[in-house]
């Protein structure tokens, strides 16, 4: 399985359920979902994404590939 992003692998180093990373950045546990399978979002959901997994900006592409 290929992913294009590594939301999955570091939400559940932090132990985090995708419920709780999506109450955490303000968006639907059905919107995390889509993003660890690899579909695309808005700049605006990956920040706040970054944000609940308590990275910074800078850090988007440890988590993004591009």
């Amino acid at each position: 399985m290929d992913y294009r992003n590594n939301v999955r692998k570091i939400r559940e180093a932090k132990m985090l359920s995708k419920a709780e990373l999506a109450r955490m950045a303000g968006i639907s546990p059905l919107t995390i979902d889509r993003i660890e399978r690899g579909k695309s979002c808005r700049v605006a959901t990956k920040r706040k994404i970054l944000l609940a997994l308590g990275l910074k900006i800078s850090q988007k592409n440890r988590v993004f590939r591009q």
